[in-house]
């Protein structure tokens, strides 16, 4: 039996499952651990993830971006990559403990068949607007996905400093204040590439249905995303709303987006062109 996309992506995800079973190990203790071994973890999956990507892409000869299951496992490589990055440097290298259960959860979900039907027609693209959209949008999901774990990272040095001093002392995790301010910069970097996503969407609506507006599921999805990650950010900077507030915010944000992200894409009749009639449009984020 040859090997799909889908297979190498399983492998992916069960590596991304053992590296969360050793993160509950470094929780323990505190990350006083040396983490190589949940990074070597993550990378090995990072490794048959992006395999898997590039498999489905060639065999489509497409960017694959274009069912829910495609934008799932988009999502979840973007976050891998960048910890990729940042475990680099080994002081950050202990992020991985907080990233692997989010994507193994991910992985576990991108797997259920609903959400990658078979193929039939290719999908029809009206110039490089829609595949830009895509791209910026799911990008800006991964770095709402990354301040999550930096809020995740900051209410658990938090609780330590208050319940358990000693392991805050031999933690290897960065002070609250560094912690605040990655938060916020990932979510301001988010907020910037949806909004540019959005934008681009406004571009294509145009070219392709001669509207700027359509009064779709997931636009009105969209727009409360960023007028929720809007709102976060101007308490932040105006208001001073910083801290614990910031990160459960951070945290419940990314949570709306992960739990309601599918659901408004089944309804929207731009995204699924069941819904609408349209047999030009494809299921797109």
């Amino acid at each position: 039996m040859s090997f799909t996309d889908r297979h190498f992506f399983l492998i992916a995800v069960v590596l991304y499952g053992i590296s969360s079973l050793y993160a509950i190990f470094l929780l323990r203790r505190g990350f006083r651990e040396d983490n190589r071994i949940n990074y070597a973890l993550l990378l090995g999956g990072a490794l048959f993830h992006s395999y898997a990507m590039f498999q489905r892409g060639f065999s489509l000869q497409r960017c694959p971006i274009n069912n829910l299951y495609e934008a799932t496992i988009f999502v979840a490589w973007t976050i891998v990559t960048t910890y990729l990055l940042l475990g680099s440097w080994k002081r950050l290298r202990f992020v991985g403990a907080f990233a692997s259960p989010i994507l193994f959860a991910i992985g576990v979900f991108a797997l259920m068949p609903s959400l990658d039907p078979p193929h039939g027609d290719q999908p029809v693209f009206t110039g490089g607007w829609m595949s830009l959209h895509a791209a910026l949008i799911l990008l800006s999901y991964g770095g709402f996905g990354l301040s999550a774990i930096a809020a995740v990272m900051y209410l658990t040095q938090e609780h330590d400093l208050k319940f358990n001093k000693l392991r805050a002392v031999f933690s290897l995790m960065p002070p609250l204040q560094r912690l605040e301010l990655i938060t916020g910069r990932l979510m301001l970097m988010g907020f910037v590439l949806l909004t540019a996503g959005l934008a681009i969407g406004v571009i294509y609506l145009k070219e392709t249905h001669d509207v700027y507006f359509k009064g779709d599921t997931k636009i009105f999805w969209s727009m409360l995303v960023w007028l929720g990650c809007l709102a976060m950010l101007i308490s932040r900077w105006r208001f001073a709303q910083r801290g614990r507030r910031l990160a459960w915010g951070a945290v419940a944000m990314f949570a709306f987006v992960l739990l309601t992200f599918w659901g408004s894409n089944l309804l929207s009749g731009i995204h699924n062109p069941t819904n609408e009639g349209n047999p030009t449009a494809g299921q797109r984020p």
